[in-house]
């Protein structure tokens, strides 16, 4: 959380606290060092209530010509971090329930309204690719197609995920929506290759559309607007539900898409008849872009992509200051398995630390941890020292 422009916050005690001495080098690394609670009795032992910059101190920093901007934006996501370490973590799952109640019945009817909507449009869409015989339309037209196929099989997925046999998938079925983006993505990609090789054989042949196909472009040009209504609806939720994310943006491409669809048909019937074949294909070059991008953001969920370094301060702040039976904290891991996190933390107690003491602790932080929200499993190991080499290393 630094930055050379600014102070940052620090998870370290407060000088004035018993250990003020709170880093102890091994290995290179940083071994966090819990306080005393108990003696502290404060909700804050590290004082990083502290770093909070009020409104006042916001505005004054982005008074300053070059930095300001780039300074309260910081300080910003500071306040952000701080608010959310200090939150316990009950509060954490509870505002994820409240959220999924508050906007259930909202996000049901995104994700059913898009359905509904892509399956008409897909009929429409095909329609104007099959009278037009336009290739910038049939590279639309491929895209609607895929739209309504990847609502179905996605939703497949989903619930095939949610009712996999236990026995046989001991961790779950997150991965199967990963899997599945993959496999779908790079089928989608494919078939836009097929358009692109189509349309640059057009245009080396020379071969020109046969007119201007009005009831195409209006078939379209619907599609359009029905489009953009639900880019509208979803633009409020899709902070709510990462479903409704992946909607949005959807939406938003396929207005980018269906609009320069249209005008590349239009303008090669009316303006130059390459137009068609060169509106093809960008279009199908920009979804193979788009959903290479997506591909290989899904393979770094599958890989074990680490989660991100506010998460990941979370579960550290949470940790040490979880109980005084916890010494200190030695590693934190949080990584991608599927869409979700698989959490691993480290603590040290005291040698003398009776059994039942330390694997009633170690339970209770890995059950907290375990209903934050984007968590699917967590593990939590007890030690008695931090000298011994990195657990889980096959060479020793």
């Amino acid at each position: 959380m630094s930055n050379p422009n600014s102070t940052s916050v620090s998870l370290r005690q407060a000088p004035d606290s018993e250990n003020s001495n709170t880093q102890v080098s091994r290995r290179g690394e940083d071994i966090e060092v819990a306080p005393k609670l108990r003696d502290s009795n404060l909700p804050d032992p590290y004082r990083i209530r502290l770093g909070l910059k009020t409104d006042d101190e916001l505005s004054q920093l982005r008074r300053r010509r070059r930095t300001g901007k780039r300074l309260e934006k910081f300080h910003r996501k500071q306040n952000d971090l701080i608010q959310s370490l200090l939150k316990p973590m009950e509060e954490h799952t509870q505002e994820a329930r409240e959220d999924e109640a508050n906007f259930h019945f909202s996000v049901r009817v995104a994700v059913w309204a898009s359905l509904f909507a892509n399956f008409i449009l897909c009929v429409l869409q095909l329609y104007a690719a099959v009278s037009s015989v336009s290739l910038s339309l049939i590279a639309t037209g491929i895209d609607a197609t895929f739209d309504f196929g990847s609502n179905v099989f996605l939703y497949w997925t989903h619930k095939k995920a949610l009712s996999m046999d236990v026995n046989k998938w001991p961790v779950g079925g997150s991965r199967v929506e990963t899997i599945g983006n993959i496999v779908y993505g790079s089928l989608m990609a494919s078939v836009n290759l097929v358009v692109i090789v189509e349309s640059i054989r057009a245009i080396m042949t020379q071969e020109k559309d046969s007119g201007f196909h009005i009831q195409a472009i209006i078939a379209v040009a619907a599609a359009l607007a029905v489009k953009f209504v639900l880019f509208l609806y979803c633009l409020a939720l899709r902070s709510k539900s990462s479903q409704v994310q992946v909607l949005w943006e959807d939406h938003r491409n396929d207005l980018f898409i269906n609009g320069f669809g249209i005008l590349m048909s239009a303008g090669g019937s009316r303006l130059r008849w390459w137009l068609d074949p060169t509106g093809a294909i960008l279009i199908g070059a920009g979804v193979i872009i788009a959903w290479s991008h997506t591909i290989y953001e899904q393979f770094g969920f599958l890989a074990g992509k680490s989660a991100p370094h506010d998460f990941l301060q979370l579960i550290i702040y949470k940790a040490m200051t979880f109980s005084d039976e916890i010494e200190k904290v030695d590693t934190v891991r949080a990584y991608h398995s599927g869409p979700d996190y698989v959490v691993e933390v480290d603590i040290v107690m005291d040698a003398t630390t009776p059994l039942w003491k330390a694997h009633d602790i170690s339970q209770q932080l890995q059950d907290k941890i375990e209903v934050l929200p984007n968590v699917e499993r967590a593990f939590v190991h007890v030690d008695h020292e931090t000298t011994h080499a990195p657990e889980h290393r096959k060479i020793m």
